[in-house]
Order: structure tokens, then sequence, then C-alpha cells
């Protein structure tokens, strides 16, 4: 058992007191004695519950558990039940106690992300190193992290080698060695070398605040099995006191049994009545869901999520930084009215103001210094490509839609991979050829998905139908759209049909934002989409591998399965029980375990949900 809090060892410390109250007056003989120390006992561990009994019959919130267990015991003491009043409210508690521990280390599970917040910045100025808030920082200051420092800002290393322990945000043990030129994101701690970073963007937009507000908004997007409980527990208490009234008073009066008897009854019906185990251990199989996500690298923004997720019928795949690792390389250069160095670098200029991962490629392979001077206008058409103007003549870099959108009479490719065409003054001069690399796990996930009984798999892409196809085959996946716009994409999965399950689509989160809105659940890349992917998506994979995604899967239906058992068990329990009780074949222990019993053990099976394995 983890370290208690003071609350908790003052709880403990009130049981052991009121337990030594308790053995001395179940054996002693005097009736006097024994009642003070029943009522001493009673008072010790029931008084925090008197007193919120009391504070919320004052400010009208007359019906809860506190008021349930409040009637029960003190109307045990009436008819002079004495063991059972002080049993009662001892159990009672004994199972908060319990209750309370899991709701903590659930809850642990998922704060531990919050240690992720940044203390300091270390920036560097003309005037040396200063530290300063990272909310201080602008995009293209230098910073410097230390050994044993956290990264408190998105930045390219400019300078420096080292390994971060990246696992507070991808669940992965192993550091990741970082070299010059690399990205690293903030939250990760260095292990061992001083960096020095060129921030790529303020605190506000940077990884580590959109994981923040993630998990601080999380528990607030209840799903619907949750609010149901939450709003069932508001009428069901009011009517059970209810019936324990007419239950104490009518039976006396039309059959002229004994009052003490019927009101015997009563209270075992109250006691058992108690919604605890309800109220607490379905949010807690969520909660409990979300920890364990979290320490898989996986951000749920809540457990409607979940409840989504576990109807799942359809999982779309977007190719590029989801399926493939988005690291471009040329691996041919196809020119016809110009060499290849002269493709190269109009190619290259062209794309030198683009972010895109084609677009990186190309002015990696160039590798010289880009003279921004011989551009006078640039402009990037989303899906299809970029236009320029270079050296006076107009050109256009992109895939086949673009050339077709300016009447150019483009060349196909028979290699895999992405093909960039290259047109100056609307006359064809070439393409070039760049090739990705297919993830590890990718192949791995469809199996996974089609042996969870997920049949209807898709990949969407922009790319032509070579390159998709050449990743598809690799990964197993037989429905393929490609040569798609961000629209179409979108189009795509709002056209799957809503009513068998859960459309899902999995992304990389820079460019996928209308398609991520049109799914039920939209699953990004975190690493590369990183603050994009964050807001765009329903669940964040901080480490970008697609395995992640059948976990998930399996995660939600755990949930849903663990919360339908604690309900079927927690209503048939207590309805057998208040049907022996109201019967007279029931005490007040047997209630007890009906409300504290079956609350710890519907705890417990919660709380299977928090193992990091699924």
């Amino acid at each position: 058992m983890k370290k208690l809090n003071k609350k908790q060892k003052t709880t403990l410390i009130r049981m052991g007191i009121s337990v030594a109250l308790l053995i001395p007056a179940l054996l002693i003989q005097n009736m006097v004695i024994s009642l003070i120390l029943y009522i001493l006992s009673y008072l010790v561990i029931g008084y925090e519950i008197l007193i919120k009994s009391v504070k919320n019959i004052i400010r009208g919130d007359i019906f809860d558990e506190n008021f349930l267990m409040t009637i029960a015991t003190i109307g045990a003491l009436v008819i002079k039940q004495y063991p059972e009043a002080v049993a009662v409210m001892l159990f009672y508690e004994i199972g908060e106690f319990f209750q309370e521990y899991a709701v903590e280390k659930s809850r642990k599970s998922i704060s531990d992300l919050m240690e992720i917040r940044p203390e300091h910045a270390n920036l560097i100025t003309n005037e040396g190193i200063i530290t300063v808030q990272p909310e201080t920082v602008k995009a293209g200051d230098i910073i410097v992290v230390k050994p044993g420092e956290r990264v408190p800002l998105d930045g390219i290393v400019i300078e420096g080698h080292s390994a971060l322990d990246m696992s507070s945000l991808t669940g992965e043990s192993l550091p990741a060695d970082i070299n010059p030129d690399d990205t690293v994101l903030s939250g990760s701690i260095n292990t061992f070398g001083m960096l020095k970073l060129q921030v790529e963007k303020p605190y506000n937009q940077s990884t580590v605040a959109g994981i923040l507000d993630l998990v601080e908004n999380a528990s607030s997007r209840k799903a619907k099995t949750e609010r149901i409980i939450t709003r069932f527990s508001r009428f069901y208490t009011p009517v059970v006191v209810i019936c324990a009234v007419l239950l104490a008073i009518i039976p006396p009066l039309l059959f002229r049994q004994r009052l003490t008897d019927w009101i015997y009854r009563a209270l075992v019906f109250l006691v058992v009545s108690c919604p605890c185990a309800l109220v607490l251990s379905v949010p807690l199989s969520f909660f409990s869901a979300l920890g364990s996500a979290s320490k898989n690298g996986i951000l749920v923004k809540g457990g409607n999520c979940l409840e989504a997720l576990a109807s799942t019928n359809s999982v779309i795949f977007d190719k590029t930084g989801t399926l493939t690792k988005g690291i471009f390389k040329v691996t041919a250069i196809h020119p016809e009215k110009l060499n290849s160095q002269q493709l190269l670098d109009i190619a290259a200029t062209a794309e030198s103001y683009s972010d895109h991962p084609i677009s990186k490629s190309l002015k990696a392979e160039y590798a010289k210094q880009i003279e921004n001077g011989r551009i006078s206008e640039i402009k990037e058409i989303a899906g299809q490509g970029i236009k320029a103007v270079i050296d006076g003549r107009k050109v256009s870099v992109g895939n086949e839609n673009l050339m077709e959108a300016d009447g150019v009479e483009w060349h196909r490719c028979n290699l895999a991979g992405t093909i960039v065409h290259v047109a100056v003054d609307d006359e064809y001069m070439g393409h070039i050829v760049i090739s990705d690399e297919i993830k590890k796990d990718a192949a791995r996930t469809v199996e996974e998905l089609k042996g969870m009984g997920i049949t209807d798999i898709s990949m969407l892409t922009g790319d032509n139908k070579s390159a998709a196809y050449h990743i598809a085959d690799k990964a197993g996946i037989e429905n393929v759209a490609h040569s798609l716009l961000p629209h179409q994409k979108a189009e795509y999965v709002n056209n799957k049909p809503k009513d068998k399950g859960a459309v899902v689509f999995v992304g990389d989160g820079i460019n996928d934002a209308p398609v991520l809105a049109q799914a039920d659940i939209g699953i990004s890349m975190g690493l590369s989409g990183s603050q994009a992917a964050i807001e765009a998506s329903d669940v964040v994979i901080m480490d970008d591998k697609p395995s992640k995604v059948p976990l998930l899967i399996r995660l939600s239906k755990k949930t849903m399965r663990i919360a339908k058992q604690n309900m079927v068990f927690a209503i048939s329990v207590k309805l057998i029980v208040l049907i022996a009780g109201a019967a007279g074949l029931a005490s007040l222990w047997i209630a007890v375990f009906a409300d504290v019993g079956v609350s710890f053990l519907a705890v417990l099976n919660a709380m299977r949900l928090l193992k990091k394995k699924v």
C-alpha cells in the first residue's frame, strides 16, 4: 500500500479507537458501562458522517449516503440494537477508506502527467544565461537544457548530444538519442548532456501545455453510462427513504405487528439501499481506464471517448506519418528538359518555405543554401503542392492534381513512392520520386484489429495509386483511397455508416483536422502532430505507434465490461437483500455487506483496469 496521507492516517486511528471501545462493550455485562462504550465507539467513528449529514440538511441537500447512514444507525440505537449501530458506521467508514484509496491510486496515474509541467527555462541573452518562466520565452529564442532538467518548450537542437527520457509522454522507458537538428518535445527529461535549443513555438502552443490542458479537462467529459448513474442517484435516495418509512409504518398499522420489528426491517432497507457501489464504482471504472491509458502513453480526452471506442466497427488510417514513419528520402530523379541537379534546384527552392515532410526531404537532398531572394511569389495549395515565381518564371511543384489544374501534360512513373512533378511556365520538366518507410508495427496493428473482429479497415492518402498500394499491401489493408484532397478524406469518413458502430480515424494531426472532426473518434499521433494533434483529436498517441490503437480499443471494451459487471452485481445483491430485509430474513450485518462489501468488491474490480498491460 502506498504512503497514506494525513486524512487517511486519521481515519485509521479513529477506526482503531472505535474497535478498541467496541470489543469491551460486547464483553462487559454492566449495561450502563456497556452503553457508554457503545455510544463512545459510535461517535468516534461516525461523528464526521453525522456532521456532514446535518450540514447537508441545512443546505437543503438532504438525500445522500450520509443521511441514509445517519438515519439507519440512529434508528438502530433507538431500538437498542447498539452493536449493529456501531458496526454499520464502522464498516461504512472502512469501505469509504478503501474506496478513497482506490480513487487516489487511479487519480495518481493521471496526475503523474501533471509533473511534466516545467518549472523554468534557461534563456540565453546578451548578458548571459538567465532563468525565466517558460511562458515568457518566445519562438526563435535560444535556451539551454542542463542534464537532469525537464525540457520546458518544443524546439530544435542546435548544439549538443544527449538522450531524452520521454516516459512521461510516451510510456516508453528507453531514452531516445538526441543530436543536432533533432526536434525535442517539452516535458521530456534531459538525462546527461547539455543541449542548446532554438524554441519553435511559445509555451501556450507547446506539447506540454496541450497535454496539461487535456489532462485537467479529461474528467469533465463523462461517458453516457456515468451520466445515467449520476442522474439515477438523484431520485433514487428519496424514493428509498419514502419506501423505508412506509415499510416501518404500514405493516404494524394494518396487521398490528410489533413496531420495533418493522423499524428494524426499515433500517436494513436503508443500509442496503445506500447507492455507494453504483455512484463510485462505475465512474471509477472510467477513471481507472484513463489512468491505464496514460501509463501506456495514450491521452484520452474523457470517458465518453472510451465508451464510443468500445463499439468500434470501422478504423480508417491516414498513410503518411501514421502507418509510415513520415521520413521521406529522394530515391529517384527523372528530368526531361533539365539535368537532375537543375530539376532538384527548382523543386527545393519552391518548397523552401514549407514544413511539409515532402518539402523537408527535397531540401535535405539539395543540401545547398537556398537563395530566398530568387522567389518573388509563393502559394501552398493544400493537397496539391506549391506554386511560386522563381527567377521571374512561373513554377509548379506538386502532384498530378496540380499539373492537371495548370493544364500541364505530366508523365507517369512506375516506381513506388510519392511523385513530385515539376513544371516551369506550364511546361513539364520532369519528376522526383520520394519514398517513405512503413512503421514496424503497422502490419501487426492491422492483424490485431482483424483478430478483434474489426474487418472494415481502410487507408486514405493524398499520394498516388502506386505509393498508396505499396504501403497498403505491406500493412495488409485491402480498402485504399488515394490521390485525395483533405476535404475528400473528410467526405470518405463521413460517408461511413454510423449505425453499425463507431468510425475511428487515425492520423498524424498535421493536416487531418477536418477528418478527425468528422470521425466518431479521432486518434492522432502526438510526436509528429504535436499541438495540432492534441487540439484536433479525441485521443493522442504520444509515441506515434499505431499498435496502440488495438490496445486502446481492448481497454475501452474491458472498461465497459467492468462497468456493466459492477452495475449488475451491485443492483442484483442489493435487490436480493432488500427483499430479504423486508421479509425479516436479513439483519443489519448482512445489510452492511450488501452495501460496503459490494462497494469494496466493485472497486477492486474497477482497479483491474490500472494494469499497464491490457
